[in-house]
C-alpha cells in the first residue's frame, strides 16, 4: 500500500486472533432500484443476524418503496447463516414474518450455483473495489467506505452497523420442527418456501 506520508507497517497475512474486532457483512441488493444495503455485524454471522438485517431493511427501506406489497423474495445463496438446511433460519424468519405482518419467499441458488444470484455481479465487486489496499481500523471505517461504492449505472449504498451481539450454539426448537408451517413449493421444496405471517 502507498501512502503520501509515513509508511504503515502490516502483517503480511489477516489473522483473526490478531484483529481488535470483527465486520461480518450481510447484503441486500433491490433489483428493482439498484440500490445495495450492507448490514454489518460486529459479533457472530447467526440466522438472527440475517434476519436482524431484513428487519433493519424492511422497517428503514422496504415499507416505504414498496408499502402496498403483500410479499417479499429472496434470493439466497445455499449456505451459510440463511442457508437452505437451516432449520433454526427458518425458524427465526418465522417469527420476523409474524412480527412485520408480510410473507417472505426464499428461492436459494443449489450448491456450487450461487455466481447467478444478481447481488454478486451488482453489488459485492464495487464493494471490494472500494476496499482494496485499505487498513481497517474501525468497523465505523468500514461502514463510511462500504458505502461510498457506485457505478456508472447508478448503484447506490447503504451501509448499517448492526451492533447487538448474537448467541452462538442455539438449537431449532423440537416444537417448531413438529408444527412448522413453512409452506414448501412443489418444484424444489428444499431449495424453494415461504414463511407466511400465523395468526394468534
Amino acid at each position: 500500500m502507498y501512502t503520501q506520508n509515513e509508511p504503515i507497517e502490516v502483517f503480511d497475512h489477516d489473522w483473526k486472533s490478531l484483529a481488535d474486532g470483527v465486520a461480518i457483512l450481510h447484503g441486500l441488493y433491490d433489483l428493482n432500484r439498484n440500490v445495495g444495503y450492507l448490514h454489518i455485524g460486529v459479533s457472530h454471522d447467526t440466522s438472527a443476524f440475517a434476519c436482524d438485517a431484513l428487519r433493519h431493511w424492511w422497517q428503514q427501506h422496504g415499507s416505504t418503496h414498496y408499502a402496498t406489497a403483500r410479499s417479499i423474495l429472496l434470493l439466497c445463496d445455499g449456505g451459510g447463516s440463511n442457508g437452505a438446511r437451516q432449520y433454526l433460519f427458518k425458524q427465526d424468519l418465522q417469527s420476523l414474518v409474524n412480527e412485520l405482518g408480510i410473507e417472505i419467499r426464499v428461492a436459494h441458488y443449489p450448491p456450487y450455483t450461487s455466481k447467478y444470484n444478481p447481488i454478486e455481479h451488482r453489488l459485492f465487486p464495487y464493494v471490494t473495489r472500494v476496499c482494496q489496499g485499505v487498513i481497517f481500523e474501525s468497523v465505523e471505517m468500514v461502514c463510511d467506505l462500504m458505502a461510498k461504492a457506485k457505478t456508472q449505472t447508478c448503484l447506490r449504498v447503504f451501509a448499517t452497523v448492526l451492533d447487538k451481539v448474537y448467541e452462538t450454539g442455539r438449537k431449532v426448537s423440537q416444537e417448531f420442527k413438529e408444527t412448522m408451517q413453512i409452506v414448501f413449493d412443489d418444484h424444489l421444496p428444499k431449495w424453494n418456501y415461504t414463511a407466511k405471517p400465523q395468526t394468534m
